[in-house]
């Protein structure tokens, strides 16, 4: 029976005992009607693990005890650095969720010219952040990962391109190079991606005098997500720890 992790962004030692907050106790409780005794997995981000034993679970408190700690670690030894093309609500949930199963190392939403979501106001640009950050804990406390990747605030794509290092990709149908041409990256890897409608030409040669390379991901148009995922799959298969 698989058991069920919560990241919880506090001090955590063995043998403590832990109070959970309202929307983690309401999951427990409600969600997963979980009983006294039974075993989780806790982390606060900073690496390694606990298990955890219920204590409590009812509408006063929910609580846990902690046990010894566990160093495991899951991180891929390859730094992904993706810049995400702001897509419409479901898919760039999507992908930012299978991004990080996937062993992304960061993700920046980009503001792009044919991006057909826009976040222009503040208040919705903060409810944005916040929720994808949300996105990115849950995906780990799915997939094992110790370490939520940051998800940093959206900026424009083009101050993003400049500040980049490491072999530098951007997805492209009309792209010259294919992944199998390029020698194996030395240090990071930043892999850009557009949005809904695709990058324009001004964005194209935005990329390019920033020392990306144009990649073509064979002879089929793909979705924004999907052209994002399968990328950093075989990103991963080639170079990282999926191979």
């Amino acid at each position: 029976m698989r058991i069920s992790r919560f990241f919880l962004p506090q001090p955590l030692n063995s043998g403590a005992t832990i109070h959970l907050e309202e929307e983690s106790a309401h999951y427990v409780r409600t969600v997963l009607r979980l009983k006294k005794g039974a075993d989780l997995i806790v982390f606060n981000g900073e690496g390694g693990e606990y298990p955890a034993t219920l204590l409590e679970a009812h509408k006063e408190a929910v609580s846990v005890q902690l046990g010894e700690f566990n160093p495991r670690e899951t991180e891929s030894p390859l730094i992904i650095s993706l810049g995400l093309g702001i897509s419409r609500s479901e898919r760039m949930d999507l992908a930012i969720q299978k991004a990080v199963e996937l062993g992304v190392s960061s993700i920046t939403p980009l503001l792009a010219e044919r991006c057909v979501v826009q976040l222009d106001d503040p208040a919705r640009k903060g409810q944005r952040l916040r929720h994808w950050r949300k996105v990115v804990q849950g995906a780990c406390e799915q997939c094992g990962r110790n370490r939520p990747p940051p998800i940093f605030e959206p900026v424009k794509l083009e101050d993003w391109v400049t500040c980049q290092a490491g072999l530098r990709l951007f997805l492209d149908p009309g792209g010259t190079k294919t992944l199998r041409e390029l020698p194996q990256p030395e240090g990071a890897v930043c892999l850009l991606t557009g949005p809904e409608g695709g990058f324009s030409g001004h964005e194209r040669k935005i990329a390019l005098a920033a020392d990306f390379f144009a990649l073509r991901l064979g002879p089929r148009v793909l979705r924004t997500e999907t052209a994002a995922l399968a990328t950093v799959s075989a990103i991963q298969t080639l170079w990282g720890d999926l191979g």
